[in-house]
């Protein structure tokens, strides 16, 4: 967000913070999160690149189309696991994934 954006909700009584501040969530929470993100966002990123829509990529899983368009949007119920054995599924090395994670995710940026 803008400084002069932040400044002016301030002035008109709005609180203006992160969303780990907001939901008082700890740094590995935090952390935790991030990365469940980095990687449904990544899982999207390369299903798209390789022309797959989610039910194909669903049948390479042996999963289902709704369960591939939870993982690619986040959803609480997607284990790390899983979204990590989809993208060696499609082909990304361990060294990609690496780089996935350790890249800061915009979502948290305050």
């Amino acid at each position: 967000m803008k400084t002069s954006k932040k400044k002016e909700l301030e002035r008109k009584g709005w609180k203006v913070g992160s969303v780990t501040e907001f939901l008082q969530l700890s740094p590995e929470e935090s952390a935790y999160i991030e990365m469940k993100l980095a990687l449904s966002k990544s899982l999207q990123d390369r299903r798209k690149n390789k022309n797959l829509t989610q039910e194909q990529l669903a049948r390479l899983l042996k999963s289902s189309q709704s369960r591939v368009a939870k993982m690619e949007a986040g959803d609480p119920s997607v284990s790390l696991d899983l979204l990590v054995r989809s993208l060696l599924i499609l082909g990304e090395s361990r060294k990609t994934l690496a780089k996935m994670l350790s890249e800061p995710s915009s979502a948290f940026v305050s």
